[in-house]
């Protein structure tokens, strides 16, 4: 079994990083907005990831998120990194662990800069590069009793 990442204290904010975290419990995806506030902000994109019933043609009944101890920093490293390449004023991720349902909110990603081109732009980076780089696994159960990992190492 991979382990469970049990401390889940959000990092900190910077000015541009304002949110980052893994929580066990349900999202908040008015948290991640409100995170981001910020007058001078024309554009805010949001992402929100969900629980899906399926995957690769078969039924899904849930999931669980598993986190590598060192997930939460590699998450603050992915946000500070994609706050530099882009033009953006506020950065924020947030992933669950544990056991997740159908229609479960996974994952919220947002940013937000002065016009949308450059959110759109960033949110993209932030959801695919925390998925490419953060050491978060899914294991996923199926309706016909059979299991299997997703992103481990």
């Amino acid at each position: 079994m991979l382990p469970t990442l049990r401390q889940v204290t959000p990092i900190p904010s910077t000015d541009v990083v304002r949110l980052v975290a893994l929580r066990e419990d349900p999202l908040d995806v008015a948290e991640v907005i409100d995170s981001l506030g910020d007058a001078a902000a024309g554009a805010l994109t949001l992402f929100v990831g969900r629980v899906r019933d399926h995957d690769g043609g078969r039924g899904v009944d849930g999931l669980d998120y598993s986190a590598h101890p060192s997930a939460l920093e590699r998450l603050r490293e992915v946000a500070d990194r994609v706050a530099a390449e882009h033009d953006v004023l506020g950065v924020a991720a947030v992933h669950r662990v544990g056991t997740l349902h159908v229609g479960d909110v996974a994952v919220v990603v947002a940013t937000t800069s002065a016009h949308r081109a450059a959110s759109f732009a960033a949110s993209r980076a932030l959801i695919d590069t925390l998925k490419a780089e953060v050491p978060v696994w899914k294991h996923q159960r199926f309706d016909d009793g059979s299991d299997e990992w997703v992103g481990t190492p």
